[in-house]
């Protein structure tokens, strides 16, 4: 299968048939069965992921973890997505994945998957009960918004560009300022 932008598969997908997929360089998600095929990400995007990634995790307390995609997070039998950047107590990992909600999910916009990223993940990792959502547009000037979940519903709390500093305390206390992501 070639794969240049996110392709939507409707059916009944389940977690267990992920391992029916074949191993190629995809990302393979399922978003209430149905599955999403993406393509691997640019260079640009991973480098915006990497540097958040060093921000996040040198930050973050000792009993949470900061990871990155590959790594499922099941939300349902029907749901298993792969936030780029996610932030979860330790003991919550299984050997093979993230069997709940994590405490933040980040999403790095691809043009191929940003319309998934700000409807449907948006919207599935409101009802799971994710308290923090960052979507980062790695484009120049890097954006950050940040989404926190309040009264079951994502409020917009920071939408910032350039040298503007988002000072989080979900899940953890630490300082993001978008320029120093960029590439």
């Amino acid at each position: 299968m070639s794969v240049m932008s996110t392709e939507l598969i409707p059916g009944a997908w389940r977690y267990g048939d992920l391992e029916q997929l074949p191993d190629d360089g995809h990302r393979y998600e399922i978003i209430d069965g149905t599955l999403l095929v993406n393509a691997s990400p640019a260079p640009r995007h991973q480098l915006v992921l990497a540097r958040l990634h060093v921000l996040m995790a040198t930050a973050a307390p000792p009993d949470l973890l900061v990871l990155f995609a590959p790594l499922d997070v099941v939300l349902a039998d029907d749901t298993v997505v792969e936030p780029d950047l996610l932030v979860a107590p330790r003991d919550a990992f299984s050997e093979r994945c993230l069997p709940a909600a994590p405490l933040l999910a980040v999403e790095v916009l691809s043009p191929s998957i940003r319309s998934v990223d700000l409807t449907m993940k948006r919207e599935r990792y409101q009802r799971a009960g994710i308290r923090s959502y960052w979507l980062v547009d790695p484009t120049d000037p890097v954006r950050l918004t940040v989404l926190e979940l309040r009264d079951g519903r994502y409020v917009e709390v920071a939408d910032l560009r350039g040298h503007d500093s988002f000072e989080a305390s979900v899940p953890f206390e630490v300082a993001v300022v978008p320029s120093s992501l960029a590439i």
